[in-house]
């Protein structure tokens, strides 16, 4: 593995949480929640390459998860609320969100960038505390 490489670690819902595989190295793991796969993922990889003496930095991990199984997981982001916010049409986004249509690498890219700005703006918020 060259240094700048990335691992992708595919995830998928299952019936007790979810579950996350690698299809360039076998390498598999299951977590009940999204941060307890992903922990679980780090330190998979890095059990992995143990034998050849390399440590895996978690920003050399990346995760991917389709779109049905991001909204059924992320239900706080309402697909009908992301598509005004990217103007993009509605119904169309819900038709990728169902797994109806594939969305192109450019849309796939529009429809990211979106979540970003949305995760960005709630990171940036602080909720006022009432006494």
């Amino acid at each position: 593995m060259a240094k700048n490489d990335k691992i992708i670690m595919t995830v998928e819902k299952t019936k007790t949480g979810f579950s996350a595989f690698c299809e360039n190295y076998p390498i598999f793991t299951t977590g009940v929640s999204v941060p307890e796969l992903m922990n679980n993922a780090y330190d998979a990889v890095n059990f992995y390459f143990e034998e050849q003496q390399k440590t895996i930095q978690p920003k050399q991990v990346a995760f991917e998860i389709d779109f049905e199984q991001f909204f059924k997981y992320y239900k706080v982001l309402n697909a009908k609320f992301l598509a005004e916010k990217i103007g993009m049409n509605a119904s169309l986004l819900s038709q990728y969100v169902q797994g109806h249509k594939k969305p192109s690498k450019k849309q796939t890219e529009r429809i990211l960038i979106g979540i970003h700005q949305i995760a960005q703006e709630l990171s940036d918020i602080n909720l006022l505390q009432t006494v």
